[in-house]
């Protein structure tokens, strides 16, 4: 169903009731099509056949309704619409059930996920969504739980704990029900931990199987590298004690069902730590991180993998949006698989056999000229594998990646893939003077120092300018961009593209807004929603009526950004659904009274202040910025805290702000980094401008 022409809409209506997306009424003609899965069908192509919003009348579109949740952490999740219901986790891993033609709330469930377990997200406390099979609808939690809910009521069914609990684990993605199993991954590389995905039986909850992404430690009993072929095979592209340190190679996001071959691919996040100096000796390609990998979906066996950023070494993760298509290559009608990895290469990977097709720069990069297409291995840049160079190397894309989670889509009408693009500052990669290995802390090995912007507002608005973004039109069979609409920020959102040739994006700034899925045109803008939008839209009807539904939100990575973020200060996430002709409006957001706290200048020492530098870059930077200037979450230089020894303790040793997510830093800092924290943090405040 994902190659069509403009007269086969018919077709795709065909195949929507084959999959569930649309409901029959009573008198057996077609009604009401849905968003019954996380990319809609199981290519998750984003692809919807409706057409009643369309060119002619998009710029009718008003808010029909909206819902303001009770947090202002990031919200990333695509909302699932099973008949007349819309499903939607929200941050810290709660779910709505609404009437997703009216918005009232039907019920909402929270886990109850412990603040502390905050700490362990590296990109916020965020989720992507929920799954729905039958009468249950499953869901994903921060401190690494499955939970399966009784969807008509919200009532937990089931639980079953994924991870070790005691291991800084997350689960951040949006689970996949295949062939009555619900398939997870889960993250954390950045902490220590060994990746892996689980398959549990939809009904009971019950493992049935589970396939690790990188090899344990070889003299390990069952879960080690020498107990599974393919594992031991793994291993031998790995060097050191790698597993003393986890690996990482998480599943964090995109996990995807070929209902056509009967199987399941995973995409595989960075290695742990970062620098492949100390992860793995500087050497082997360390299977399978940076990888996408073909599973039986039903005993969780090894098919085949292709391994995009062999050794990775710049947290290339590949757990970008997989989509499946069927594309004619050269005469010959191919089952692929689209992909857009960090990396910047576009990809075309045949499914059957894993081998690539075609890999195409579709965004600036410098750590390779090309990839070799005979072997299928990238041509990296003299110098890239910055761990063994005397000078930072300049980095594009940066950490971030050309593309990250944001949902990608792919119009098989227009054989167009839309891609939200981010094309960063170069970014200067070097090893820290040394490393140890911090069980449950950030475990990067880059040099994390050397993020502090000076304190000149001109040169701030330089580097911001410098992070920029675009929605980028991609030709898989040509290997070529036909478009490109430029934003001037970056972290925009995902995308939904539709029959009627409507493609829909929200922005970091914090505009809803429609293009041509044909030539980019600008159609219609919501104007400013109050906040940013990274999730991925979603479009459905209700007794004839078609709604655009997205989540609003600013947080995920952009917390890290501190004062270069798109978007200064706290807001709730809220849902926005629209119609034509809707007629609702936003309230607007209440400012929030920040502190004017300024702390007199510290009686320190030089090598105090720097000492508390380096600790703050390696421990608080991550959420509070890299200047310590907060950006999404508190800016620590106006807090009155930093001004009192006791004060401070209370907060960074004894955990007094725990419960919001705050945690104790005993154990991880000693006393007197502490109070070099807080020196340094005195000194920022007052030098602040």
């Amino acid at each position: 169903m994902r190659q069509i022409g403009r007269g086969m809409l018919a077709g795709v209506v065909a195949a929507g009731l084959a999959m569930g997306a649309v409901a029959a009424t009573k008198k057996g003609a077609v009604s009401d099509i849905g968003w019954p899965m996380h990319g809609f069908n199981t290519g998750e192509d984003r692809f919807s056949p409706l057409t009643g919003i369309d060119k002619a009348n998009v710029s009718r579109l008003g808010l029909a309704w909206y819902h303001e949740f009770d947090t202002d952490r990031g919200q990333e999740a695509t909302p699932i619409v099973v008949g007349d219901r819309l499903y939607v986790t929200t941050a810290w891993s709660k779910v709505g059930a609404f009437d997703a033609a009216t918005g009232k709330q039907l019920w909402f469930f929270d886990p109850k996920v412990p603040g502390q377990r905050g700490f362990d997200a590296c990109c916020d406390v965020v989720n992507r969504g929920a799954a729905v099979d039958g009468d249950r609808l499953f869901v994903g939690t921060i401190d690494g739980r499955l939970i399966a809910l009784n969807r008509h009521t919200g009532k937990q069914l089931w639980s079953v704990q994924t991870t070790d609990p005691t291991k800084p684990y997350t689960i951040t993605g949006a689970p996949r029900v295949v062939r009555g199993k619900v398939i997870i991954g889960n993250g954390g590389a950045e902490y220590g931990v060994r990746g892996y995905v689980t398959a549990y039986d939809a009904a009971t909850g019950k493992q049935v199987w589970r396939f690790y992404t990188v090899p344990g430690d070889p003299a390990k009993g069952p879960d080690g590298a020498a107990s599974d072929p393919q594992m031991a095979e793994a291993a031998k592209t790995w060097f050191g004690k790698w597993y003393d340190m986890g690996g990482g190679g998480t599943v964090w996001d995109s996990i995807v069902y070929d209902a056509d071959l009967n199987r399941l691919y995973i995409g595989v996040g960075n290695g742990g730590p970062h620098n492949q100096g100390v992860r793995s000796e500087g050497k082997g390609d360390n299977l399978f991180i940076g990888s996408v990998v073909a599973l039986d979906p039903d005993t969780g066996k090894y098919i085949w993998h292709y391994q995009e950023t062999p050794g990775d070494t710049w947290d290339y993760t590949s757990t970008q949006t997989i989509i499946l298509a069927d594309l004619p290559i050269d005469g010959v009608n191919r089952k692929v698989i689209l992909h857009a990895p960090k990396n910047a290469f576009f990809y075309v990977i045949d499914r059957q056999t894993g081998k690539p097709i075609s890999a195409t720069p579709y965004s600036k990069q410098t750590w390779a000229t090309g990839v070799d297409m005979a072997t299928g291995r990238p041509i990296e840049a003299p110098g890239a594998r910055w761990f063994n160079s005397e000078k930072p190397f300049p980095l594009l894309p940066g950490p971030n990646g050309a593309h990250n989670w944001y949902p990608m889509a792919y119009s098989p009408k227009q054989r167009l893939a839309y891609i939200p693009t981010t094309e960063n500052s170069l970014s200067p990669l070097s090893p820290p003077k040394e490393f140890t290995f911090r069980p449950g802390s950030w475990n990067m090995g880059t040099n994390l120092t050397t993020g502090k912007l000076p304190d000149d507002p001109a040169i701030i608005k330089k580097v911001a300018a410098s992070r920029t973004g675009a929605l980028v039109a991609w030709d898989p069979i040509a290997n070529k961009q036909k478009w490109r609409v430029d934003y001037p920020t970056n972290f925009n959102g995902g995308l939904l593209v539709t029959a009627s040739d409507l493609l829909f994006q929200g922005t970091a700034t914090g505009h809803f807004l429609a293009y041509g899925a044909d030539d980019g045109a600008k159609l219609w803008d919501s104007g400013d929603v109050g906040t940013g939008i990274m999730a991925g839209p979603v479009t459905y009807t209700v007794k004839g009526v078609q709604y655009v539904a997205v989540m609003a939100g600013i947080g995920g990575s952009a917390i890290s950004s501190g004062i270069l973020a798109p978007q200064q200060g706290r807001r709730n996430g809220r849902l926005l659904v629209f119609r034509l002709d809707g007629k609702a409006k936003l309230p607007p957001y209440q400012p929030i009274e920040y502190p004017d706290f300024r702390a007199p200048m510290p009686q320190a020492a030089a090598e105090v202040l720097e000492k508390g530098r380096v600790a703050y870059a390696n421990n608080c930077m991550v959420c509070h910025g890299p200047s310590a200037d907060g950006g999404i979450l508190p800016d620590l230089r106006r807090s009155p805290l930093i001004a009192e020894k006791a004060s401070f303790d209370a907060v960074l040793i004894d955990g007094a702000l725990a419960p919001n997510g705050m945690i104790s830093f005993k154990g991880k800092l000693s006393e007197e980094e502490v109070e070099a924290v807080r020196l340094y943090l005195m000194q920022r405040s007052a030098e602040r401008k």
